[in-house]
């Protein structure tokens, strides 16, 4: 019997699906009929626990096989972040520590009261578990993260088919999808991983400076717990501190309306910029050893998909850094002022939080290395130097004022003299009234009626000086006027 070019023998003159054979070697099981959870788990970064991979394996056959809204697997990212948020302890809220929070963010609002034109927010304060704070906010991480990781993904199954040989590529026929759908879920596991991992890390819906959970203040009672271990410090006073760093944040997103739709699509923009670099997949894929499938989580978590930023990246990135900036110096200068003179511990708790924000957390980085984005305000010092300085100079309403318009905002530059703030915006804005004021003459006839007047003027002082006597008119010769 002559053996099918297509359909190889495997030694025990039994036929082998190429297709089934390719996706062997890439997931370490024996193909579709036995995909091996436990080395799709690993590729993901999942522990190998055996309950956890027992309950994921029916759903990861039936995405394998059933077609996806998109090429992200964001259920599997949701189910994901929801099991890792709770494989440490992740205690329900008690009625005790809502009350606790609900009070600390109160007090936080009145004391903001005294420090801030701002008005407060009145919104409700919350105590989340880790799992609540998930399910908050993987919404808007989803609109963060879906440009980039929408490459990703295709990218993954573009690689994947561009390494078959060219006489399987005819029998792939609807396998194409399955393979967007690996890469899909290879990725969404990921994400799922890296979002259930911050949920230990955060301490507040606002914690990274973003505002992840709309129109929402809340607390996570277990991390605020967690970041008060080895500092020696009452834990009603931290509690109170991040308080007032959440209501501020709160206050500054619902009071300024456009600032949020700022923020996210600056951060969208610099995402749906990032090009994935395949050629770095393709080799991941040439080089990939089936025993070893940990090299999948290896390449993700260092970033293996992210290519070099271009000269518009960066320019990008720098925009949204000192957006960042802004809003952690502002949160950063307010939080000081409403309680240094009330809580004794607020400057060690703000150098606490300074220097926390400005390096961030293992999940912080397992994230940015994901999809290629730190949101951490580098610039967070300077910022707050600036707002301090625009108080002082103009006091708390001006400063608040700033808020006003996007175009009012400090830029980049102001960042690096936040003295010289001011006179640059002076200068701008007195040229903005010189246009405004020329536009508005010339819509007015302005310009077309001194014109007129000025040759006039020029043709009456001719008459005037140079009559038929030759006598001077308005003055003598040298040109004073006459007694």
């Amino acid at each position: 019997m002559t053996s099918n070019p297509l359909n190889p023998s495997n030694g025990d003159d039994e036929p082998k699906d190429p297709l089934a054979e390719m996706l062997q070697n890439l997931m370490g099981g024996k193909g579709m009929g036995d995909i091996d959870p436990a080395e799709l788990a690993k590729a993901a970064g999942l522990p190998n626990d055996p309950n956890l991979l027992a309950q994921m394996f029916s759903q990861v056959q039936a995405m394998m096989s059933a077609s996806s809204d998109g090429p992200v697997n964001w259920q599997l990212a949701h189910e994901n972040a929801r099991r890792v948020a709770a494989s440490g302890s992740d205690p329900s809220v008690t009625a005790a520590q809502s009350r606790e929070v609900d009070e600390a963010l109160r007090l936080a609002e009145l004391w903001l009261d005294q420090v801030t034109e701002l008005p407060a927010t009145g919104l409700i304060g919350r105590a989340w578990s880790r799992a609540e704070w998930v399910e908050e906010t993987l919404g808007t991480w989803k609109r963060l993260t879906e440009p980039v990781a929408n490459s990703i993904a295709n990218a993954l199954s573009s690689a994947m088919t561009e390494q078959m040989p060219e006489e399987m590529k005819s029998m792939m026929g609807g396998a194409s999808s399955m393979l967007q759908n690996m890469g899909g879920a290879i990725f969404g596991m990921q994400l799922g991983q890296a979002i259930g991992a911050l949920s230990a890390e955060v301490v507040s819906s606002t914690d990274i400076g973003v505002p992840l959970a709309d129109l929402e203040m809340a607390l996570l009672p277990a991390n605020v717990a967690k970041f008060g271990e080895g500092l020696s410090l009452p834990e009603n006073d931290i509690r109170l501190f991040l308080a007032v760093r959440e209501a501020a944040h709160a206050r500054l997103f619902v009071q300024v309306p456009w600032l949020r739709g700022h923020l996210l699509g600056a951060i969208e923009a610099y995402a749906r910029g990032i090009h994935i670099d395949t050629s770095k997949i393709e080799e991941l894929a040439r080089e990939l050893d089936p025993s070893n499938p940990e090299g999948i989580q290896e390449a993700l978590s260092q970033g293996v998909f992210m290519p070099q930023r271009t000269p518009a990246q960066d320019q990008a990135l720098e925009k949204l850094e000192t957006a960042l900036a802004l809003v952690e110096g502002w949160v950063d200068e307010l939080t000081a002022a409403a309680t240094e003179k009330l809580l004794p511990s607020a400057a060690a708790l703000r150098e606490t939080v300074r220097r926390r924000r400005a390096t961030g957390g293992p999940a912080e980085h397992a994230f940015s290395s994901l999809v290629g984005l730190e949101l951490r305000p580098r610039r967070l010092r300077e910022a707050a130097t600036l707002w301090a300085q625009l108080k002082e100079e103009r006091g708390v309403e001006g400063r608040d004022a700033i808020w006003q318009h996007p175009d009012l905002l400090p830029t980049a530059e102001d960042l690096d003299d936040p003295k010289g703030f001011s006179e640059r915006r002076k200068l701008a804005e007195a040229s903005d009234t010189e246009v405004d004021d020329a536009l508005q003459k010339l819509l007015s006839g302005g310009f077309d009626s001194a014109e007129p007047g000025a040759e006039q003027g020029g043709d009456d002082a001719g008459e005037t000086g140079d009559d038929s006597s030759g006598e001077p008119g308005a003055g003598d010769e040298s040109g004073n006027p006459k007694a």
